[in-house]
């Protein structure tokens, strides 16, 4: 047990001062940016069921098979989000994909909708 704390030690030792040399820069520590605000609408894909399904099934479905959901409730009533996305062609794409993933699962009365992204007031 000595031997390898020993190593270990010497090792770690061996790492130490390997950019002190003469041409060693300082690293730059890296410029945190802001992300910008979208100056157009963003776009999310509502996924929501025709008979009244638990909210926890559906978003556990979605996350199952690689969709990040957000849960929304507005006006009282809950609405599952995929999204957002910068552009309606993203928001197509991404709708085809849930689409094509609830076909392959034999999951019906389900449908997808491209909205837009809610705004927070």
């Amino acid at each position: 047990m000595r031997k390898m704390v020993l190593v270990v030690a010497v090792l770690m030792m061996a790492g130490c001062g390997e950019d002190k040399g003469v041409g060693a820069q300082k690293p730059q520590p890296a410029v945190a940016s802001v992300p910008a605000t979208a100056a157009g609408p963003q776009w999310d894909v509502e996924v929501r069921g025709e008979t009244p399904q638990a909210v926890s099934d559906l978003s556990g479905w979605l996350i199952e098979h690689s969709f990040v959901p957000n849960v929304v409730k507005e006006n009282g009533t809950v609405r599952i989000l995929v999204g957002p996305f910068g552009s309606k062609v993203e928001a197509e794409a991404r709708q085809a994909e849930i689409t094509a993933a609830l076909t392959r699962a034999k999951k019906m009365n389900i449908e997808s909708l491209v909205v837009e992204h809610p705004t927070v007031q």
